[in-house]
């Protein structure tokens, strides 16, 4: 996602023995995530089980998976085959792994065989150490523009300045701080899109007056902190905090005149800048390109880049309601995010507005395992 400062919202679960304690956990009570974008405190019962008893550690050993969910496995080969087709390093370290998986998958794909193939296991804690890991969501934005600005298309989109220590805040941007320095990448219609792109870090830009599509990636940031704009129409109550999502944003944004769009996104100072990327491939940290609901972002302190997990992630409605269902799939690690820290995940939904608004209804939880082998470079995955 290169958004290296932002998040949206996805789920995960799973079941494993042998980890902490074996008795029923209690339910705790709602907390607050003091790291979330759009919705400052996450509501309970979105997929969370308590199963597993208390898990005290990030990575917790264990060695069973024990779960009943359906399972869809068809976008891990795609996805593995990139990875090893593009980094020498990582097929270097997870090539046999994926093989294994593969083969696993080939054999019926029953997560109670998995160790049979040579794979080792370690759970994740999750914030609560119940292993309830938060899945969000992310996506690459398809945002319409010109070269040029007129009435109409005239909100720019930049590229990095060399800012010599200090870069102007969102509101001297806006203020024309980076103007007539040959730095538009283009001109949109609209302020509160322009904003969304750089809560993703990267998109697709369509030059209508060329009929071109051009991926946009993540260059740098400002430096300056991050303010939820959420948060903010939750505190002044424009928006319901249990309706909260960056839909619910975009429908206020588009009700409101265009000072009150400005003021409410200015409340937010960092700014991010993009580049033009020489193929339309969405590229993740990792380098590598990524592909619809099969790779994710992660803290690469538990995950490193490459690294296959074994996930339950909850299926929604077209609401974004949980219907009660996780669906077990495998995933790879090939991109960070600044809020993507611990027990909290974030799901790459693919390009368009469909997967912006399947990506911003994820909110949801469930379990995790991270996979390695016996033996080699990814033995012993709970260090």
């Amino acid at each position: 996602m290169n958004k290296h400062a932002y998040w949206l919202t996805a789920a995960v679960l799973g079941l494993a023995g042998c980890a902490g304690n074996s008795d029923k956990a209690e339910v705790p009570k709602k907390q607050t995530d003091n790291r979330c974008f759009l919705n400052c405190e996450v509501p309970e019962n979105l997929g969370k089980q308590y199963l597993d008893g208390t898990l005290p550690e990030d990575l917790v050993r264990v060695e069973r998976v024990n779960s009943r969910a359906r399972a869809d496995y068809s976008k891990f080969g795609p996805q593995s085959r990139l990875v090893l087709e593009r980094s020498g390093k990582m097929t270097r370290r997870y090539g046999e792994l994926y093989h294994q998986l593969s083969r696993w998958v080939a054999g019926g794909g029953n997560p109670a065989d998995i160790t049979r193939y040579g794979i080792s296991l370690a759970q994740l804690g999750g914030a609560d150490r119940m292993g309830n890991v938060l899945f969000t969501g992310y996506y690459s934005p398809v945002l319409e523009v010109r070269h040029r600005p007129d009435a109409k298309y005239k909100y720019p989109i930049y590229a990095m300045p060399k800012c010599g220590g200090r870069c102007p805040t969102r509101a001297e941007i806006h203020q024309g701080a980076l103007a007539n320095r040959g730095l538009e990448l283009g001109y949109s219609k609209s302020l509160i899109d322009n904003f969304l792109m750089d809560v993703q870090g990267s998109g697709f830009v369509h030059y209508g007056d060329d009929d071109r599509l051009q991926y946009l990636g993540y260059s740098g940031k400002n430096g300056h902190g991050y303010v939820s704009i959420g948060r903010v129409l939750i505190d002044r109550g424009e928006v319901p905090k249990e309706q909260m999502s960056m839909k619910a944003i975009k429908e206020w944004a588009n009700q409101q005149p265009e000072h009150r769009v400005k003021e409410l996104v200015e409340q937010n100072p960092s700014y991010v800048f993009f580049e033009r990327r020489p193929t339309n491939d969405v590229i993740g940290a990792a380098g590598i390109p990524l592909l619809p609901l099969a790779a994710v972002a992660a803290d690469k302190t538990l995950l490193p880049m490459g690294t296959p997990i074994l996930a339950e992630v909850p299926l929604l409605d077209k609401e974004g309601n949980w219907t009660g269902k996780h669906q077990l799939r495998l995933l790879i690690a090939l991109d960070v995010g600044g809020a993507v820290k611990k027990g909290h995940l974030d799901l790459y939904h693919g390009m368009g507005e469909k997967a912006g608004v399947a990506a911003g209804h994820y909110k949801h939880f469930g379990r995790v395992w991270k996979l390695g082998l016996h033996h080699g470079p990814t033995a012993a995955p709970w260090l």
